[in-house]
């Protein structure tokens, strides 16, 4: 009896066979792969690794085997080697990552090959001087109070060609902020060069965009302005401070702020112990009760408000104004107004100081 059933060929089977093999090789290629590149277990938390410069690939798949942070090192070279086929200009980055032990392979090669680096902050408040800075880095250890100084005595107008061509130094041009910068950049000059990319960013254009006072220079602009942000404590009269300070110039009055001489003779008055008559007739190119005009240099950092201030400054016939203690002025049109608003707050803190018994 003949068999009619059909013969399946041979040819069929082989290709089923292989692709049945096929599968299972790329099954167990990819199971590999997950596990290879699955976060390790073998510790937890945060660590910090640090990448030098000219590392090759491997070195660095071998640092983070070594600290327990990957699982396999062929993964990491096959990661690698494909990142750089589909981006021949890309590579792992230079510097000091804070890695999570729970991170995948994926996620740890993508932080290295982008730079995403360790950072760290420093806080800059409005009204600083160059000395208040280099003591908070130094007390901070970033680098020494001198350092910064004498990296602030330099102007770098290779790098920042707006910076005005008669600045001695960059007291007032390093922009108050708060900044986040990569471990490596704590030194005087990474920190400077970013304080100037943020005033350049965010104070320039104020100037640049201005309206009116054409005539005022960016190095006469920011002085002002510094003065402003040490006489003012109230945001509300930075406006009038500004207005005052101007009407003054513009008779050809001195400024006789105290800031100023405060800045010259590297003091810093309190309510107990204010300026000396003495101090305040004290040579000092500083000294705005003495020398008609603007000192020589900005005496502080100044904020946006105080910067913007003196670019639109209130309409006042203010020409003197006086502390209160509370943060507020007393603003006056005449001198004896002035001498009289001086006087009635002289007595009062003489009556807090008896009432006290502080006197």
């Amino acid at each position: 009896m003949k068999n009619n059933a059909k013969r399946v060929p041979r040819i069929f089977l082989g290709a089923s066979a292989l692709v049945l093999a096929l599968g299972i090789s790329t099954g167990l290629s990819w199971l590999w792969w997950a596990n290879a590149t699955a976060p390790t277990r073998s510790r937890t938390g945060a660590v910090t690794v640090q990448v030098p410069e000219g590392a090759s690939a491997d070195s660095i798949g071998r640092q983070l085997e070594r600290e327990g942070l990957i699982r396999s090192l062929m993964a990491w070279k096959l990661w690698a080697r494909l990142a750089a086929f589909k981006n021949d200009r890309g590579s792992f980055q230079t510097g000091t990552y804070e890695l999570s032990a729970q991170a995948s392979l994926d996620d740890l090669a993508k932080t290295i090959w982008t730079g995403q680096v360790k950072q760290t902050t420093f806080t800059i408040p409005e009204g600083w001087s160059l000395r208040e800075m280099g003591a908070y880095f130094e007390k901070e250890g970033w680098f020494s109070a001198d350092a910064f100084l004498k990296a602030a005595a330099q102007v770098p107008r290779d790098r920042f060609a707006w910076l005005p061509e008669d600045l001695s130094m960059l007291e007032g041009f390093l922009f108050p902020d708060t900044y986040q910068v990569p471990v490596e950049g704590r030194s005087p000059d990474a920190v400077i060069d970013v304080m100037l990319e943020h005033f350049e960013t965010h104070a320039l254009p104020l100037y640049q965009q201005r309206q009116g006072l054409k005539d005022l220079s960016l190095n006469e602009w920011v002085t002002l302005s510094s003065i402003v942000e040490k006489e003012a404590v109230v945001a509300r009269e930075r406006p009038l401070i500004a207005g005052v300070f101007w009407n003054r110039l513009r008779l050809g009055m001195s400024l006789g702020s105290d800031p100023t001489v405060e800045y010259g003779l590297g003091i810093r008055q309190t309510q107990e112990q204010p300026l000396t008559f003495a101090q305040v007739g004290q040579p000092s190119p500083y000294n705005t009760y003495i020398n008609p005009g603007l000192p020589p240099t900005p005496i502080a950092s100044p904020g946006l408000a105080s910067l913007k201030a003196v670019l639109t400054p209130e309409q006042t016939p203010y020409l003197y104004f006086v502390a209160r203690y509370d943060g507020t002025h007393v603003f006056s049109e005449s001198l004896g107004d002035h001498e009289r608003a001086q006087g009635t707050i002289r007595d009062q803190q003489d009556a807090k100081r008896l009432e006290s018994g502080k006197i």
